[in-house]
């Protein structure tokens, strides 16, 4: 299966070029890997320059776009400047994020499970992060959930979702959607990918509000907003984000923000998350 991938960077000279060293040394190369420069001030374009000279299947390309790191909008945008570069002519299109080392096998197993059930929409390995030494799981979602820092789609399911939403929460829209499309979605344990900057680094309080705006654009009404505020911010280890969070979902209701979702759709997207709880309640 040919396979394409994205890399939104901004300021990221210090591990792009351990990811794109992973990406060539792949078992199963890419066919095409796009590097968004998005407004960098370091040397990020130069090292991708020098990848790109040799590997011809490497390309950069330049955004230009406001230097403030908001989740979710600033590197869809950039990822969407990526797709504007390529054609059509893969079977998957993978976004991943700048600071990534992949095991060698990783895009060769993710091929491997699209091939064996043409229903699988979306295919993911696990984050890992650096702690006293040791690289352990970045326990940040469950385990049926997909990073957002290295998604996979089945070309049929990247366009039948309408491809990434520019806004936080993308990485879980995604997935709802696929769910509603009835796509499966695989995450793959043995797939241990190295991190190299913790999720949320360089967020702020106003990025931290973005999270609760989020849940109500997913359309998860306020009931479960709270209980899944509550998890994120203890998972976290940080308890006081709940209430960050549910001060960004009042804003987003109050401004009465449209949502990421059709009404069937939210609909879908309460129930589902509902009986998800439930189960977890009650297993």
């Amino acid at each position: 299966m040919r396979y394409y991938i994205v890399i939104p960077t901004y300021n990221e000279e210090q591990f792009i070029a351990l990811t794109l060293q992973s990406l060539a040394e792949q078992t199963v190369v890419p066919t095409k890997v796009v590097v968004v420069n998005d407004s960098s001030t370091d040397s990020t374009p130069e090292i991708v320059s020098d990848f790109a000279e040799k590997h011809p299947w490497i390309s950069l390309v330049n955004k230009t776009s406001d230097a403030i790191h908001l989740p979710g909008s600033k590197v869809i945008q950039a990822f969407q400047k990526g797709l504007e570069s390529i054609d059509e002519d893969y079977d998957l299109i993978v976004k991943v994020d700048a600071d990534l080392i992949f095991p060698a096998n990783y895009f060769e197993t993710i091929i491997r499970h699209f091939e064996s059930d043409a229903a699988i929409g979306m295919v993911g390995g696990f984050c890992y992060i650096e702690k006293n030494g040791k690289w352990i799981l970045e326990n940040l979602t469950d385990k049926d959930h997909i990073r957002g820092a290295l998604k996979a789609y089945r070309k049929a399911t990247f366009q039948q979702i309408g491809g990434l939403r520019p806004q936080m929460g993308w990485d879980t829209v995604d997935e709802l959607l696929c769910k509603f499309y009835h796509w499966k979605i695989v995450t793959d344990e043995s797939l241990h990918v190295k991190h190299l900057k913790p999720t949320g680094a360089n967020y702020n309080k106003t990025a931290r509000f973005k999270q609760g705006e989020a849940f109500y654009t997913l359309g998860y009404g306020f009931s479960i907003t709270a209980i899944a505020s509550l998890k994120l911010s203890l998972r976290k280890g940080k308890p006081f984000l709940f209430l960050d969070y549910l001060i960004g979902f009042w804003k987003a209701k109050l401004a009465n923000k449209p949502l990421l979702v059709t009404a069937e759709q939210a609909q879908f997207i309460r129930k589902y998350r509902l009986q998800k709880m439930k189960n977890k309640l009650f297993s």
